[in-house]
Protein backbone atom coordinates (compact mmCIF):
# COMPACT_ATOMS: atom_id res chain seq x y z
CA UNK A 1 0.00 0.00 0.00
CA UNK A 2 1.30 3.28 -1.28
CA UNK A 3 1.88 6.12 1.20
CA UNK A 4 -1.54 7.87 -0.66
CA UNK A 5 -3.54 5.04 -0.18
CA UNK A 6 -2.68 5.38 3.65
CA UNK A 7 -3.56 8.84 4.25
CA UNK A 8 -6.78 8.80 1.67
CA UNK A 9 -9.59 9.31 3.53
CA UNK A 10 -12.03 7.29 1.52
CA UNK A 11 -11.25 3.42 1.38
CA UNK A 12 -11.75 3.40 -2.08
CA UNK A 13 -8.54 5.23 -2.76
CA UNK A 14 -6.92 3.70 0.28
CA UNK A 15 -7.47 0.33 1.81
CA UNK A 16 -9.51 -1.04 -1.57
CA UNK A 17 -7.88 0.96 -4.33
CA UNK A 18 -6.51 -1.97 -5.76
CA UNK A 19 -9.86 -3.54 -6.44
CA UNK A 20 -11.13 -1.00 -8.26
CA UNK A 21 -8.06 0.46 -9.94
CA UNK A 22 -9.70 0.23 -13.52
CA UNK A 23 -12.41 3.27 -12.39
CA UNK A 24 -9.73 5.56 -11.65
CA UNK A 25 -9.49 6.06 -14.92
CA UNK A 26 -13.07 6.76 -15.89
CA UNK A 27 -14.14 8.90 -12.18
CA UNK A 28 -11.06 10.96 -11.42
CA UNK A 29 -10.76 14.47 -12.23
CA UNK A 30 -7.97 13.58 -14.59
CA UNK A 31 -10.64 10.89 -16.22
CA UNK A 32 -13.18 14.18 -16.22
CA UNK A 33 -10.68 16.55 -18.13
CA UNK A 34 -9.78 13.97 -20.47
CA UNK A 35 -13.16 13.44 -21.32
CA UNK A 36 -14.04 17.12 -21.47
CA UNK A 37 -10.73 17.68 -24.23
CA UNK A 38 -12.40 15.05 -26.21
CA UNK A 39 -16.05 16.56 -26.54
CA UNK A 40 -14.80 19.56 -27.05
CA UNK A 41 -12.13 18.72 -29.62
CA UNK A 42 -15.08 16.26 -31.49
CA UNK A 43 -17.46 19.35 -31.43
CA UNK A 44 -14.83 21.69 -33.35
CA UNK A 45 -14.36 18.98 -35.82
CA UNK A 46 -17.45 18.46 -36.40
CA UNK A 47 -17.88 22.85 -37.23
CA UNK A 48 -15.04 22.33 -39.28
CA UNK A 49 -16.87 19.46 -41.34
CA UNK A 50 -20.40 22.09 -41.51
CA UNK A 51 -19.78 23.72 -45.03
CA UNK A 52 -22.73 26.42 -43.63
CA UNK A 53 -19.93 27.18 -41.31
CA UNK A 54 -17.70 29.22 -43.59
CA UNK A 55 -15.21 30.83 -41.71
CA UNK A 56 -14.55 27.38 -39.56
CA UNK A 57 -12.23 26.14 -42.47
CA UNK A 58 -12.73 22.56 -43.40
CA UNK A 59 -9.64 20.56 -41.73
CA UNK A 60 -6.64 19.23 -43.59
CA UNK A 61 -6.09 15.27 -43.27
CA UNK A 62 -2.91 16.53 -40.92
CA UNK A 63 -4.69 19.01 -38.70
CA UNK A 64 -7.60 16.51 -38.57
CA UNK A 65 -4.86 13.81 -37.21
CA UNK A 66 -3.42 16.55 -35.06
CA UNK A 67 -6.57 17.26 -33.46
CA UNK A 68 -7.96 14.15 -32.59
CA UNK A 69 -4.15 13.76 -31.44
CA UNK A 70 -4.66 16.40 -29.05
CA UNK A 71 -8.21 15.00 -27.71
CA UNK A 72 -5.98 10.74 -27.66
CA UNK A 73 -3.25 11.59 -25.58
CA UNK A 74 -3.98 13.67 -22.59
CA UNK A 75 -1.45 13.55 -20.27
CA UNK A 76 -1.76 13.51 -16.52
CA UNK A 77 0.51 16.91 -17.47
CA UNK A 78 -1.99 18.37 -19.45
CA UNK A 79 -4.59 17.50 -16.73
CA UNK A 80 -1.92 19.95 -14.33
CA UNK A 81 -1.81 22.40 -16.62
CA UNK A 82 -5.54 22.92 -16.85
CA UNK A 83 -6.21 22.88 -13.00
CA UNK A 84 -3.20 25.49 -13.04
CA UNK A 85 -5.53 27.00 -15.41
CA UNK A 86 -8.59 26.90 -13.58
CA UNK A 87 -6.99 28.58 -10.75
CA UNK A 88 -7.05 32.03 -12.43
CA UNK A 89 -10.32 31.61 -14.07
CA UNK A 90 -12.08 29.50 -11.31
CA UNK A 91 -14.28 27.78 -13.73
CA UNK A 92 -13.12 24.10 -14.50
CA UNK A 93 -14.18 24.13 -18.28
CA UNK A 94 -13.62 27.32 -19.08
CA UNK A 95 -10.11 26.37 -18.28
CA UNK A 96 -10.53 23.62 -20.62
CA UNK A 97 -11.05 26.36 -23.71
CA UNK A 98 -7.67 27.86 -22.56
CA UNK A 99 -5.89 24.85 -22.57
CA UNK A 100 -7.22 23.85 -25.80
CA UNK A 101 -6.57 27.50 -27.35
CA UNK A 102 -2.77 26.99 -25.70
CA UNK A 103 -2.60 23.57 -27.79
CA UNK A 104 -3.36 24.78 -31.29
CA UNK A 105 -0.80 28.13 -30.18
CA UNK A 106 1.18 28.28 -32.91
CA UNK A 107 -0.23 25.76 -35.15
CA UNK A 108 -2.49 25.83 -38.28
CA UNK A 109 -5.69 24.87 -36.25
CA UNK A 110 -5.18 28.41 -34.60
CA UNK A 111 -7.31 30.03 -36.78
CA UNK A 112 -10.07 27.92 -35.40
CA UNK A 113 -9.61 28.86 -32.12
CA UNK A 114 -12.62 30.74 -31.28
CA UNK A 115 -14.75 27.87 -32.67
CA UNK A 116 -13.16 26.12 -29.49
CA UNK A 117 -16.03 25.82 -26.96
CA UNK A 118 -18.30 27.63 -30.15
CA UNK A 119 -21.96 28.67 -28.99
CA UNK A 120 -21.30 26.10 -26.04
CA UNK A 121 -22.34 26.20 -22.36
CA UNK A 122 -20.53 24.30 -19.72
CA UNK A 123 -23.39 21.94 -19.52
CA UNK A 124 -22.93 20.71 -23.48
CA UNK A 125 -19.29 19.59 -22.16
CA UNK A 126 -20.32 18.24 -19.01
CA UNK A 127 -23.06 16.77 -19.45
CA UNK A 128 -21.29 14.66 -22.57
CA UNK A 129 -18.13 13.75 -19.94
CA UNK A 130 -20.35 12.36 -17.60
CA UNK A 131 -22.58 10.11 -20.30
CA UNK A 132 -19.20 9.14 -21.32
CA UNK A 133 -17.93 8.64 -17.72
CA UNK A 134 -21.02 6.50 -16.95
CA UNK A 135 -20.47 4.82 -20.67
CA UNK A 136 -16.92 3.61 -19.37
CA UNK A 137 -17.58 3.04 -15.73
CA UNK A 138 -20.38 0.56 -17.21
CA UNK A 139 -18.26 -1.48 -19.35
CA UNK A 140 -16.42 -1.99 -16.68
CA UNK A 141 -18.54 -3.24 -14.33
CA UNK A 142 -20.56 -5.36 -16.58
CA UNK A 143 -17.47 -7.24 -17.51
CA UNK A 144 -17.09 -8.51 -13.83
CA UNK A 145 -20.92 -9.02 -13.20
CA UNK A 146 -20.70 -11.19 -16.26
CA UNK A 147 -17.84 -13.16 -14.37
CA UNK A 148 -19.30 -13.57 -11.39
CA UNK A 149 -22.95 -14.55 -13.32
CA UNK A 150 -21.01 -16.79 -15.16
CA UNK A 151 -19.24 -18.04 -12.30
CA UNK A 152 -22.30 -18.88 -10.27
CA UNK A 153 -24.10 -20.71 -13.41
CA UNK A 154 -21.18 -22.54 -13.59
CA UNK A 155 -21.10 -24.03 -10.14
CA UNK A 156 -25.13 -24.33 -10.56
CA UNK A 157 -24.44 -27.16 -12.92
CA UNK A 158 -21.84 -28.33 -11.59
CA UNK A 159 -24.22 -29.51 -8.57
CA UNK A 160 -26.89 -29.30 -10.30
CA UNK A 161 -28.09 -32.76 -9.03
CA UNK A 162 -26.92 -32.32 -5.93
CA UNK A 163 -29.63 -32.37 -3.42
CA UNK A 164 -30.56 -30.00 -0.67
CA UNK A 165 -33.17 -29.27 2.02
CA UNK A 166 -34.71 -26.10 1.10
CA UNK A 167 -35.75 -23.56 4.10
CA UNK A 168 -38.78 -21.33 3.50
CA UNK A 169 -39.46 -18.64 6.22
CA UNK A 170 -36.08 -20.81 8.03
CA UNK A 171 -37.85 -24.14 8.69
CA UNK A 172 -37.38 -26.79 6.49
CA UNK A 173 -39.51 -26.96 3.10
CA UNK A 174 -39.44 -29.27 -0.18
CA UNK A 175 -36.34 -30.39 -1.29
CA UNK A 176 -34.31 -28.80 -3.91
CA UNK A 177 -30.94 -28.76 -5.42
CA UNK A 178 -27.66 -26.61 -5.08
CA UNK A 179 -27.68 -26.23 -8.53
CA UNK A 180 -30.65 -24.70 -8.85
CA UNK A 181 -30.91 -22.54 -6.27
CA UNK A 182 -27.47 -20.85 -7.37
CA UNK A 183 -29.33 -20.91 -11.30
CA UNK A 184 -32.00 -18.85 -10.39
CA UNK A 185 -29.20 -16.37 -8.84
CA UNK A 186 -27.50 -16.66 -12.26
CA UNK A 187 -30.26 -16.38 -14.05
CA UNK A 188 -31.94 -13.03 -12.04
CA UNK A 189 -28.35 -11.16 -12.10
CA UNK A 190 -28.70 -11.63 -15.81
CA UNK A 191 -31.38 -10.47 -16.70
CA UNK A 192 -30.80 -6.99 -14.82
CA UNK A 193 -27.55 -7.03 -16.54
CA UNK A 194 -29.34 -6.61 -19.66
CA UNK A 195 -31.55 -4.19 -18.35
CA UNK A 196 -28.42 -1.93 -17.36
CA UNK A 197 -27.14 -2.40 -21.06
CA UNK A 198 -30.70 -1.57 -22.87
CA UNK A 199 -29.78 2.11 -21.40
CA UNK A 200 -28.07 4.44 -23.96
CA UNK A 201 -26.71 7.51 -21.69
CA UNK A 202 -28.58 10.66 -23.51
CA UNK A 203 -26.74 13.61 -24.05
CA UNK A 204 -27.56 17.67 -25.25
CA UNK A 205 -25.34 19.92 -26.74
CA UNK A 206 -27.76 22.70 -27.77
CA UNK A 207 -26.46 25.69 -25.70
CA UNK A 208 -27.37 27.58 -22.50
CA UNK A 209 -31.13 26.85 -22.29
CA UNK A 210 -31.63 24.20 -24.76
CA UNK A 211 -32.61 26.27 -28.02
CA UNK A 212 -29.90 26.57 -29.44
CA UNK A 213 -30.05 30.55 -29.48
CA UNK A 214 -26.59 31.61 -29.86
CA UNK A 215 -25.83 29.03 -32.56
CA UNK A 216 -28.70 30.48 -35.08
CA UNK A 217 -27.43 34.12 -33.81
CA UNK A 218 -24.16 33.31 -35.68
CA UNK A 219 -25.28 30.84 -38.49
CA UNK A 220 -29.34 30.85 -39.22
CA UNK A 221 -29.03 28.29 -41.88
CA UNK A 222 -27.23 25.74 -39.98
CA UNK A 223 -29.17 22.61 -38.99
CA UNK A 224 -27.94 22.47 -35.30
CA UNK A 225 -30.08 20.22 -34.29
CA UNK A 226 -28.33 17.54 -37.03
CA UNK A 227 -25.26 18.65 -36.53
CA UNK A 228 -25.46 18.50 -31.93
CA UNK A 229 -27.11 14.98 -33.14
CA UNK A 230 -24.02 13.51 -35.55
CA UNK A 231 -21.83 14.45 -32.42
CA UNK A 232 -23.65 12.77 -29.48
CA UNK A 233 -23.80 9.74 -31.59
CA UNK A 234 -20.53 9.94 -32.79
CA UNK A 235 -19.48 9.14 -29.12
CA UNK A 236 -22.36 6.22 -28.60
CA UNK A 237 -24.51 8.34 -26.96
CA UNK A 238 -28.53 9.52 -27.88
CA UNK A 239 -29.25 12.81 -28.01
CA UNK A 240 -31.90 14.39 -25.69
CA UNK A 241 -33.68 17.36 -27.98
CA UNK A 242 -35.84 18.71 -24.97
CA UNK A 243 -33.33 20.00 -22.24
CA UNK A 244 -32.88 23.06 -20.35
CA UNK A 245 -29.78 24.59 -20.01
CA UNK A 246 -28.66 21.20 -17.87
CA UNK A 247 -29.74 17.55 -19.48
CA UNK A 248 -32.39 16.57 -17.06
CA UNK A 249 -30.20 13.24 -15.69
CA UNK A 250 -33.42 11.12 -16.18
CA UNK A 251 -30.81 8.75 -17.97
CA UNK A 252 -28.41 8.76 -15.05
CA UNK A 253 -31.24 8.22 -12.82
CA UNK A 254 -32.59 5.10 -14.71
CA UNK A 255 -28.54 3.70 -14.85
CA UNK A 256 -27.90 4.28 -10.87
CA UNK A 257 -32.03 2.21 -10.12
CA UNK A 258 -30.72 -0.64 -12.78
CA UNK A 259 -27.45 -0.94 -10.96
CA UNK A 260 -28.74 -0.70 -7.50
CA UNK A 261 -30.94 -3.57 -8.74
CA UNK A 262 -28.64 -5.88 -9.46
CA UNK A 263 -26.80 -5.32 -6.69
CA UNK A 264 -29.66 -6.07 -4.62
CA UNK A 265 -29.72 -9.53 -6.24
CA UNK A 266 -26.30 -10.12 -5.19
CA UNK A 267 -26.48 -8.86 -1.73
CA UNK A 268 -29.25 -11.11 -1.31
CA UNK A 269 -27.06 -14.53 -2.53
CA UNK A 270 -24.45 -12.89 -0.51
CA UNK A 271 -26.96 -12.88 2.82
CA UNK A 272 -28.11 -16.96 1.68
CA UNK A 273 -24.55 -17.99 0.75
CA UNK A 274 -23.57 -17.11 4.30
CA UNK A 275 -26.22 -18.65 6.20
CA UNK A 276 -25.20 -22.07 3.74
CA UNK A 277 -21.69 -21.61 5.19
CA UNK A 278 -23.01 -21.23 8.57
CA UNK A 279 -25.88 -24.14 8.49
CA UNK A 280 -22.08 -26.11 7.27
CA UNK A 281 -23.70 -26.45 3.82
CA UNK A 282 -20.32 -24.94 2.19
CA UNK A 283 -17.03 -25.14 3.99
CA UNK A 284 -14.49 -22.55 3.31
CA UNK A 285 -10.77 -23.39 1.81
CA UNK A 286 -8.22 -22.42 3.82
CA UNK A 287 -5.83 -20.25 3.17
CA UNK A 288 -2.25 -20.09 4.27
CA UNK A 289 -1.57 -17.89 6.89
CA UNK A 290 -5.06 -16.39 7.18
CA UNK A 291 -6.14 -15.80 10.51
CA UNK A 292 -9.75 -15.76 10.53
CA UNK A 293 -9.91 -14.59 14.80
CA UNK A 294 -7.63 -12.80 16.55
CA UNK A 295 -8.50 -15.14 19.64
CA UNK A 296 -10.40 -18.25 18.05
CA UNK A 297 -7.86 -20.10 16.00
CA UNK A 298 -10.23 -22.36 14.95
CA UNK A 299 -12.57 -20.15 12.98
CA UNK A 300 -12.40 -19.64 9.34
CA UNK A 301 -15.26 -16.44 8.82
CA UNK A 302 -16.89 -15.45 5.46
CA UNK A 303 -15.60 -12.75 4.92
CA UNK A 304 -15.66 -12.15 1.46
CA UNK A 305 -19.44 -12.15 1.41
CA UNK A 306 -19.57 -9.65 4.04
CA UNK A 307 -17.44 -7.45 2.90
CA UNK A 308 -19.53 -7.30 -0.27
CA UNK A 309 -22.75 -7.19 1.31
CA UNK A 310 -21.31 -3.96 3.45
CA UNK A 311 -20.09 -2.97 -0.14
CA UNK A 312 -23.40 -2.89 -2.01
CA UNK A 313 -24.99 -1.16 0.94
CA UNK A 314 -22.63 1.44 0.77
CA UNK A 315 -22.72 1.82 -3.13
CA UNK A 316 -26.19 1.77 -2.85
CA UNK A 317 -26.86 4.48 -0.96
CA UNK A 318 -24.96 6.52 -2.86
CA UNK A 319 -26.59 5.57 -6.00
CA UNK A 320 -30.02 5.42 -4.83
CA UNK A 321 -29.68 9.17 -3.28
CA UNK A 322 -28.34 10.41 -6.54
CA UNK A 323 -31.45 8.23 -8.34
CA UNK A 324 -33.41 10.25 -6.56
CA UNK A 325 -31.57 14.09 -6.42
CA UNK A 326 -30.02 14.59 -9.86
CA UNK A 327 -33.83 14.87 -11.80
CA UNK A 328 -34.84 17.64 -9.51
CA UNK A 329 -33.29 21.21 -10.66
CA UNK A 330 -34.36 24.49 -9.97
CA UNK A 331 -35.79 25.97 -13.18
CA UNK A 332 -33.45 25.75 -16.18
CA UNK A 333 -30.74 24.63 -13.60
CA UNK A 334 -29.21 25.29 -10.23
CA UNK A 335 -25.33 23.69 -9.10
CA UNK A 336 -27.12 20.94 -7.24
CA UNK A 337 -26.36 18.67 -9.62
CA UNK A 338 -22.45 19.44 -9.94
CA UNK A 339 -21.56 18.56 -6.72
CA UNK A 340 -23.62 15.43 -6.60
CA UNK A 341 -21.93 14.18 -10.02
CA UNK A 342 -18.29 14.62 -8.83
CA UNK A 343 -19.42 11.49 -6.67
CA UNK A 344 -20.13 8.89 -9.43
CA UNK A 345 -17.72 7.03 -9.44
CA UNK A 346 -18.24 6.48 -5.31
CA UNK A 347 -21.24 3.88 -6.22
CA UNK A 348 -19.43 2.30 -9.17
CA UNK A 349 -16.32 1.98 -6.80
CA UNK A 350 -17.63 -0.28 -4.45
CA UNK A 351 -19.94 -2.23 -6.44
CA UNK A 352 -16.95 -2.91 -8.46
CA UNK A 353 -14.92 -4.00 -4.51
CA UNK A 354 -18.38 -5.79 -3.92
CA UNK A 355 -18.12 -7.88 -6.97
CA UNK A 356 -14.82 -8.93 -6.81
CA UNK A 357 -15.20 -9.34 -3.48
CA UNK A 358 -18.00 -11.78 -4.05
CA UNK A 359 -15.75 -13.39 -6.84
CA UNK A 360 -12.71 -14.30 -4.36
CA UNK A 361 -15.76 -15.96 -1.92
CA UNK A 362 -16.86 -18.36 -4.41
CA UNK A 363 -13.37 -19.21 -5.47
CA UNK A 364 -13.21 -20.92 -1.29
CA UNK A 365 -16.17 -22.19 -1.44
CA UNK A 366 -16.41 -26.03 -1.07
CA UNK A 367 -19.95 -28.19 -0.82
CA UNK A 368 -20.50 -30.55 2.55
CA UNK A 369 -21.88 -33.52 0.98
CA UNK A 370 -22.20 -34.70 4.13
CA UNK A 371 -23.89 -32.24 5.57
CA UNK A 372 -26.49 -31.37 2.93
CA UNK A 373 -27.25 -35.47 3.06
CA UNK A 374 -27.41 -35.38 7.17
CA UNK A 375 -29.82 -32.37 7.06
CA UNK A 376 -32.20 -34.15 4.73
CA UNK A 377 -32.01 -37.35 6.17
CA UNK A 378 -32.91 -35.96 9.70
CA UNK A 379 -36.40 -34.24 8.44
CA UNK A 380 -38.29 -36.94 6.27
CA UNK A 381 -41.57 -34.69 7.53
CA UNK A 382 -41.18 -32.83 4.47
CA UNK A 383 -42.57 -35.69 2.58
CA UNK A 384 -45.95 -35.03 4.22
CA UNK A 385 -46.21 -32.99 0.99
CA UNK A 386 -46.27 -35.39 -1.60
CA UNK A 387 -48.12 -38.22 0.67
CA UNK A 388 -50.87 -35.78 1.28
CA UNK A 389 -50.85 -34.90 -2.61
CA UNK A 390 -51.22 -38.45 -3.66
CA UNK A 391 -53.65 -38.64 -1.01
CA UNK A 392 -55.98 -36.06 -2.46
CA UNK A 393 -55.68 -37.53 -5.59
CA UNK A 394 -57.28 -40.72 -5.13
CA UNK A 395 -59.98 -38.71 -2.81
CA UNK A 396 -59.20 -39.99 1.07
CA UNK A 397 -60.38 -37.65 3.80
CA UNK A 398 -58.95 -34.91 5.11
CA UNK A 399 -55.31 -35.93 3.97
CA UNK A 400 -53.93 -32.15 4.94
CA UNK A 401 -55.15 -32.95 8.07
CA UNK A 402 -53.54 -35.93 8.89
CA UNK A 403 -50.21 -35.55 7.36
CA UNK A 404 -50.27 -32.24 9.75
CA UNK A 405 -51.48 -33.88 12.83
CA UNK A 406 -48.49 -36.55 12.17
CA UNK A 407 -45.73 -34.08 11.56
CA UNK A 408 -46.37 -30.48 12.49
CA UNK A 409 -43.68 -29.43 15.18
CA UNK A 410 -42.22 -32.58 14.89
CA UNK A 411 -39.33 -34.24 13.71
CA UNK A 412 -40.33 -37.86 11.81
CA UNK A 413 -38.07 -41.05 10.82
CA UNK A 414 -38.36 -42.62 8.28
CA UNK A 415 -39.74 -45.37 9.72
CA UNK A 416 -42.36 -43.36 11.17
CA UNK A 417 -43.21 -42.12 7.48
CA UNK A 418 -43.39 -45.21 5.49
CA UNK A 419 -45.31 -46.80 8.27
CA UNK A 420 -47.93 -44.14 8.08
CA UNK A 421 -48.16 -44.73 3.40
CA UNK A 422 -48.11 -48.61 4.31
CA UNK A 423 -51.46 -47.96 6.38
CA UNK A 424 -52.59 -46.12 3.57
CA UNK A 425 -55.71 -47.58 1.29
CA UNK A 426 -53.60 -46.65 -1.41
CA UNK A 427 -53.18 -48.17 -5.61
CA UNK A 428 -50.45 -50.07 -5.68
CA UNK A 429 -48.30 -48.18 -7.75
CA UNK A 430 -48.89 -44.93 -5.82
CA UNK A 431 -48.07 -46.43 -2.28
CA UNK A 432 -45.16 -48.13 -4.09
CA UNK A 433 -43.72 -44.80 -5.51
CA UNK A 434 -44.45 -42.92 -2.13
CA UNK A 435 -42.29 -46.03 0.05
CA UNK A 436 -39.40 -45.27 -2.50
CA UNK A 437 -39.35 -41.46 -1.93
CA UNK A 438 -36.52 -40.01 0.22
CA UNK A 439 -36.26 -36.47 1.53
CA UNK A 440 -33.19 -36.77 -1.47
CA UNK A 441 -34.87 -37.54 -3.71
CA UNK A 442 -37.90 -35.50 -3.59
CA UNK A 443 -36.80 -32.40 -6.06
CA UNK A 444 -38.98 -32.25 -8.60
CA UNK A 445 -37.40 -31.51 -12.18
CA UNK A 446 -34.47 -29.12 -9.93
CA UNK A 447 -31.47 -30.93 -11.63
CA UNK A 448 -33.05 -30.01 -15.03
CA UNK A 449 -33.73 -26.28 -13.97
CA UNK A 450 -30.25 -25.90 -12.92
CA UNK A 451 -28.85 -26.76 -16.36
CA UNK A 452 -30.63 -23.84 -17.68
CA UNK A 453 -28.33 -21.39 -15.93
Amino acid sequence: MSENALTAISPIDGRYSNKCEELQDVFSEYGLIKRRILVECVWLEALCDDKAIAECKPLTAAERKALRAIAENVSLKDAERVKEIERTTNHDVKAIEYFLKEKVAGTSLESRAEFIHFACTSEDINNMSHALMLRDGKAVLRKEMDLLADKIAGYAKEWASVPMLAHTHGQPASPTTVGKELAVVSQRLKRQAGEIDRLVMPAKMNGAVGNFNAHLSAYPKVDWVKLSRKVIESLGLRQNKLTTQIESHDGISELFDAICRWNGVLLDFNRDVWMYISMGYFKQKTVKGEIGSSTMPHKVNPIDFENSEGNLGLANAVMGFMARKLPISRMQRDLTDSTTLRNMGVGFGYTLIAIRSTLKGMGKLELNAERLAADLDSNWEVLAEPIQTVMRKVGMDRPYERLKELTRGRRVTAEIMREFVEALPLPKEDKARLKKLTPATYTGIAAKLAKLA
